[in-house]
């Protein structure tokens, strides 16, 4: 058990890092005014989306084991584990609407500014709070 716990781990920092730096991406990108570093920064938000994807899957896959053999059993009846879950598809929605921004960037149809990026790049910082005080100290 306590090796699927640390790869569910491994795989949500994975992940956690890539959704960090995808939205600075979007930032620059919605600043940029020169054509070539606009195609620059369209190949590494579309890599790094794809790089990513699989530490989602995998803290997902990891999760929902942890879930199944010992979590629903034990804190089912608790709110914070209902909340937890609650915000981890927050951020799964969070993911693929970033990969929608890649794709609108690549597209030439981004209608945000730099600005608003900078604001959305937050949601993550604080879903991980959550996430961790939930799962950690347990509250309700």
């Amino acid at each position: 058990m306590l090796w699927i716990k640390a790869f569910h781990i491994i795989f949500m920092v994975a992940w956690f890092a890539g959704l960090f730096y995808l939205p600075r991406l979007f930032v620059n990108h919605a600043m940029a005014e020169e054509e070539d570093v606009r195609a620059r920064l369209t190949i590494m938000e579309r890599k790094l989306y794809r790089f990513i994807t699989p530490w989602m899957l995998l803290t997902v896959v990891f999760g929902l084991w942890l879930l199944y053999d010992y979590a629903w059993t034990a804190y089912s009846h608790m709110l914070w584990l209902h909340l937890k879950l609650g915000l981890v598809v927050v951020l799964i929605g969070y993911h693929f609407y970033c990969g929608r921004i890649a794709r609108d960037f690549a597209q030439g149809r981004n209608r945000r500014s730099h600005g608003w990026y900078r604001w959305f790049n937050e949601l993550p910082v604080l879903v991980l709070f959550g996430v961790v005080i939930l799962a950690v100290i347990k509250p309700f």
